[in-house]
């Protein structure tokens, strides 16, 4: 059984995380290139002439490199309290204003809307499916916090 949408959300935080915050993390695996290259044995022996009368060995070598370290990202997310009904059906219409959204409002969090949150979020830097408060700033469903 699938684990239900944002049943992790408000678990995991970053050090230093205000309290009565939600976060969610990110996982951004990493990168492992095979390397594979002919390193020379021994050279070719030649006799006086120049002719070759043993070639040169030669010996595959790989190994893998990790090109970029795995790291986890962390944004805030809204609590689960705060994802009722009528706030969902309100997300679901932004995204259908977007063009991300083409399913009915159901008020529920389906794969058609994990879906279009992806989406969305992707142009912000965010690639999951769980709602950053960001993205829910940005679409206008959540207030702003006003600088002192």
């Amino acid at each position: 059984m699938a684990p239900a949408p944002f049943e992790r959300v408000g678990r995991s935080a970053p050090p230093g995380a205000p309290p009565g915050t939600c976060w969610e993390s990110v996982i951004i695996p990493a990168r492992i290139e095979t390397i594979t290259e002919q390193v020379m044995i021994s050279e070719a022996e030649t006799s006086a002439d120049g002719k070759i009368t043993k070639p040169a060995v030669f010996a595959t070598e790989t190994r893998q490199e990790i090109t970029r370290p795995r790291e986890e990202s962390y944004f805030q997310t809204l609590c689960p309290d705060e994802l009722t009904p009528d706030y969902i059906s309100s997300l679901q219409r932004a995204l259908a204003a977007r063009g991300l959204y083409d399913g009915l409002i159901t008020a529920t969090l389906n794969t058609q809307t994990r879906t279009a949150i992806r989406r969305y979020q992707q142009e912000l830097g965010i690639d999951s499916q769980t709602l950053s408060l960001r993205a829910a700033r940005s679409l206008g469903l959540s207030a702003v916090e006003l600088g002192d």
